[in-house]
């Protein structure tokens, strides 16, 4: 009888990290949980009583499955450098370190080219038949029901093809261990009676599609209208954009308050969107961005012989904007001169072109948006208080993206989508960790700055994974996020970095190797140990990913 080994633990224990001060445990990018079986047995006993043992079973066989294709994504991204059965084993020894079931392989043969796969493992100490007995007593068929369907969705995923698994032993059933075998779902006979417990359940399916659309009735009558590049439901969001939809139904002047990068020229647009207007145009101008003698004209336009250079007469702004609405982003960079002429066109609703004295009547609504204090800035005599007090008819505070946390995974999946679609890259979303990072994070430049990120996110995320704490955030140490791992005793240890005995000291500075050469030698073998694999390279020498590549481009002369 061949007897068939687990490869070293070491990797999937160091992925399994807990970070008391911030009350997470991850493993790797994965947010994860300890609950008590006990707890677990009572949602059991829950859903039995409630949906029957049917709907309860296909239910935990779904989340199973769910759990399985998880690990199987992890499984290729840090064994896929290793053998086939090394790199498949990843779930098996996975299912024991998160506390499941001892897994004992019996006999196992896979082959990715043809396909073929056929399984045959032997569960002890399963939680699962632990808690069904303790809850429901002994069953007359076996009730590992979501560890099925974490073996079927982790072969599943790993192989690329479908491979149910049958509990064929079964503790509950008065069997002396839970023994399962999987094999590709056309080679059972009884294939569809099994394959049902994989699909979604037609009972809460119904359920589920009552309350989607109670939800969307809920949605069109609070956000009737809204604009689809705004995105938020968090309360200071609604607030703001409740203050939008009622201004939109005026001509008054409204004033957009916040940070850079909140997101004013979106509020702007989606105002004027909303408006009587919207069929006219939007003309958006950066004040901030023009120089102080072409302002007025670029503002108010220009006769022909007003000034050295202009040849032509040409509209300003203002006039393109008539009939529609005009933005004035940072406008508290204004020069006091332009300030003046534009109170006069807020009072008067006309202009007169550089170099012309004749009036032109315009019919515009006025947006304007600033990041500075303008009341200090009138103290300081940088604006114009008559201006001030006209502009502040309606001001309409947007909040920052810190202050929005409950608004980052919504727009982050708009974001996603958005930017899949423009680099043709189809992704999972964003791991636990990096979205924890992600609300952690203080965002200075707020939304723009998301948008960035999640952008440089999709350019650098492999083609089907997922966007990684290191594909969005360069200079950020794993140990930021970890206090503590599991040591190979099974009890948690302070993270520690890798100490050399005071022999191997010795030896190294004997030895008269340059720093630089040393470091080079150990890139060069932890790269040349993990058969070319960045990250395995990196997690061996106990640095980040991104680490590892600045080395390696300082190593090369880049």
């Amino acid at each position: 009888m061949t007897i068939i080994r687990y490869p070293e633990s070491n990797d999937l224990r160091n992925l399994v990290k807990f970070c008391e001060k911030d009350g997470t445990i991850w493993l790797a990018e994965n947010r994860m949980v300890l609950m008590h079986t006990s707890a677990l047995g009572a949602l059991r006993r829950e859903l039995v009583g409630s949906v029957g043992k049917e709907h309860a079973r296909r239910l935990l066989t779904r989340m199973g499955y769910a759990a399985g294709v998880c690990d199987a994504e992890l499984a290729k991204r840090i064994r896929g450098h290793q053998s086939l059965q090394d790199a498949f084993f990843t779930g098996p020894q996975l299912h024991m370190l998160e506390g499941i079931v001892r897994v004992t392989p019996i006999d196992m043969k896979l082959d990715f080219d043809s396909g073929t796969f056929s399984g045959e493992f032997l569960w002890e100490n399963s939680w699962e038949q632990d808690i069904h007995l303790r809850e429901l007593g002994q069953s007359d068929e076996p009730v590992c029901w979501s560890q099925i369907g974490y073996a079927s969705g982790y072969t599943s995923a790993f192989m690329g093809r479908f491979i149910l698994f049958k509990e064929v032993e079964c503790v509950a059933c008065g069997h002396n261990n839970c023994r399962i075998v999987g094999k590709p779902l056309e080679e059972w006979e009884d294939a569809d009676q099994h394959a049902g417990y994989f699909e979604s359940d037609s009972m809460l399916n119904h359920l589920l599609e009552l309350r989607h659309q109670v939800d969307y009735l809920r949605t069109t009558i609070s956000q009737q209208g809204q604009a689809p590049q705004l995105v938020g439901n968090s309360k200071g969001f609604q607030h703001a954009y409740d203050l939008v939809t009622r201004a939109s139904g005026t001509q008054v002047t409204v004033l957009l308050l916040g940070e850079t990068g909140v997101g004013k020229e979106r509020f702007a647009r989606t105002l004027h969107q909303m408006s009587n207007r919207k069929q006219g145009p939007f003309i958006a101008v950066n004040c901030a961005a023009m120089p102080n003698d072409l302002i007025e004209s670029e503002l108010f336009g220009v006769e022909k012989g007003a000034f050295t250079g202009a040849q032509t007469s040409r509209m300003g702004k203002f006039e393109r904007a008539d009939g529609g609405t005009l933005f004035l982003d940072e406008i508290g960079e204004l020069p006091l001169a332009a300030q003046a002429k534009l109170l006069r066109v807020l009072q008067e609703g006309e202009i007169e072109r550089l170099g012309d004295d004749r009036v032109r009547k315009l019919n515009i609504r006025l947006v304007a948006a600033t990041n500075v204090d303008l009341q200090a800035a009138v103290k300081a005599g940088r604006f114009r208080s008559d201006l001030y007090y006209r502009l502040s008819v309606y001001p309409i505070q947007i909040p920052p993206l810190r202050e929005r946390i409950a608004d980052i995974p919504l727009l982050i999946e708009a974001m996603v989508t958005r930017f899949g679609t423009l680099y043709e890259k189809k992704l999972l979303g964003v791991s636990d960790k990096a979205m924890q990072a992600i609300k952690h994070y203080q965002w200075p430049g707020n939304v723009r700055e998301l948008e960035n990120m999640i952008e440089r996110g999709i350019i650098l995320a492999p083609n089907g994974g997922w966007i990684e704490l290191e594909h969005l955030f360069a200079n950020v140490a794993d140990s930021d996020f970890s206090e503590a791992q599991i040591s190979q005793a099974g009890s948690l240890e302070q993270k520690q970095e890798p100490c050399a005995s005071a022999g191997l000291i010795d030896a190294i500075l004997a030895s008269g190797i340059p720093f630089e050469d040393l470091e080079n030698r150990l890139i060069d073998e932890a790269v040349k140990r993990a058969d070319g694999n960045l990250a395995g390279a990196a997690r061996t020498l106990g640095i980040t990913r991104p680490q590892l590549q600045y080395r390696l481009k300082k190593k090369d002369g880049g």
